[in-house]
């Protein structure tokens, strides 16, 4: 049994003393691990890096058996934003998110287009947080656990709609949400429109919202908790967000 395909480095893990273990994500294979003989190895590095898009081969014997990856690098997306703390963290939640909500072995060509597609955009980690909380909406709706923002679930309005519900996942317009919009969640206009600018106190909006309804849909039903790295890049944006301390009196 075997495969190729392009493919996106979601985890590697140590192997005894010189091997790996790799998770990939392709479009058709889903994501997908194997062992990678030396793949701890100088010479390999650069190839299993968390984030590398990758040329990659899967052999086996049996079509459930581990089996062994072989790979040729062919974008380095780590490599390239080493010097950008920010996009750092964006590229490894994005690759632990798919990396533990994603079911083995089942393909999501949608998935992994969009993952494709941020981290190829990883450079410019503004534009790609934007992309990334659109990413893991699409993630939800693939596994069955959609947002639906079409319309305000109470007054079925289409306009000004700034909530979504914790419990349902239905947006709600801005007047409708009034009475108890303090046990809602902020809707970020860049979800409904592509058009719309995006800041910081958006980020954090989004990123909370997607991360609501992973930690208890996405992960919550396979009792896991959102990996350490997509709460720190929340963390990260919160803090950007945070309004500055007023400078002390003279």
């Amino acid at each position: 049994m075997e495969w190729q395909a392009p493919a996106i480095v979601l985890d590697v893990r140590r192997h005894g003393e010189n091997d790996a273990v790799a998770t990939l994500l392709s479009e058709a294979e889903g994501r997908h691990r194997g062992l990678v003989r030396g793949g701890q190895s100088r010479r390999q590095a650069a190839t299993w890096q968390v984030g590398s898009l990758v040329a990659a081969r899967w052999t086996g014997r049996l079509a459930d058996q581990l089996g062994h990856f072989t790979a040729e690098l062919v974008h380095p997306s780590a490599a390239l934003v080493l010097d950008s703390p920010l996009a750092l963290a964006l590229l490894a939640a994005a690759c632990a998110v798919a990396e533990g909500a994603l079911p083995e072995r089942e393909a999501h060509p949608r998935i992994f287009a969009g993952l494709f597609r941020l981290l190829a955009g990883i450079v410019a980690p503004e534009r790609a947080i934007v992309d990334l909380v659109r990413w893991e909406a699409d993630l939800l709706a693939d596994l069955g656990y959609g947002l639906d923002l079409r319309c305000c679930a109470v007054s079925g309005a289409v306009d000004d709609l700034a909530f979504v519900s914790p419990r349902t996942g239905r947006a709600v317009s801005r007047t409708a949400a009034s009475p108890w919009a303090e046990r809602l969640l902020p809707l970020p206009a860049f979800l409904c429109d592509a058009a719309a600018p995006a800041g910081a106190s958006d980020w954090r909006d989004g990123l909370r919202l997607t991360g609501h309804f992973l930690a208890r849909d996405g992960f919550g039903a396979r009792h896991r908790p959102l990996p350490p790295a997509r709460l720190s890049l929340y963390d990260r944006i919160a803090t950007l967000a945070a309004p500055s301390p007023d400078p002390p009196e003279s």
